[in-house]
């Protein structure tokens, strides 16, 4: 979980919090609140690739408004509730759904502008951030997620998004689902162990046979 956590750019604490649930005390009364995300390792200790990609797309509301998992898990809740309404199944995981990119994030958005009180501007930008962020999963052709291009830029994370290369991606195929350079199966990690012990960045380019641009991507995503 930390490392998911950091291929996220997220704290571990909070992604735990989402993974896990939480214990808190009301009115005297001690509570748990349920977890936003349905882990798929029955332990608790592992996140799957699609428990991944669901936290990708709550790290895009978090990255500017903040998450507050009741008021989310509200809005999460509408949508499913819309959509069993809708069609002949009901939406289990909607954050994952390919649908989610169309009418469903139109639903959360206003649904979750509406819990927190956001002007229309603001719903606005919401959707324009989260529409960046689901643009980053690559989904096969029955679309379900297959690799996620992870955002690697931790300043100005908003303005860098739309930009941030596609160079770093996972896939559950490749390497264990650790992050990877694109196209060549190689660990970023392994790239990024070599340049701690002292290897240039063109001394790593020349002996991976990689851009220079993409070395720095990966030392970049490494170094969270």
């Amino acid at each position: 979980m930390q490392d998911a956590a950091r291929y996220l750019r997220m704290p571990a604490a909070t992604l735990r919090t989402w993974v896990l649930g939480r214990s808190f005390t009301s009115g005297g009364v001690a509570r748990r609140s349920d977890p936003l995300i349905e882990l798929h390792d029955p332990s608790g200790t592992y996140l799957s690739f699609i428990n991944l990609v669901e936290a990708h797309v709550l790290v895009s509301i978090r990255r500017r408004y903040g998450v507050k998992l009741p008021k989310v898990r509200l809005a999460l809740n509408y949508v499913k509730s819309m959509a069993a309404r809708s069609v002949s199944t009901d939406t289990q995981r909607p954050l994952i759904e390919q649908a989610f990119e169309t009418d469903g994030l139109d639903l959360f958005v206003r649904q979750y502008g509406e819990l927190i009180n956001t002007s229309r501007n603001g719903q606005v930008a919401m959707k324009e951030l989260m529409s960046t962020y689901l643009q980053r999963i690559e989904r096969d052709e029955k679309g379900l997620p297959i690799r996620l291009y992870p955002v690697t830029r931790s300043r100005e994370i908003e303005e860098h998004t739309k930009r941030d290369p596609r160079v770093v991606v996972i896939s559950p195929l490749v390497a264990f689902g650790r992050p990877t350079i694109d196209g060549t199966g190689i660990p970023s990690s392994a790239i990024f162990e070599r340049y701690q012990a002292g290897d240039s960045v063109s001394d790593l380019a020349r002996d991976f046979r990689l851009e220079p641009g993409v070395v720095e991507e990966a030392i970049r995503s490494e170094a969270a």
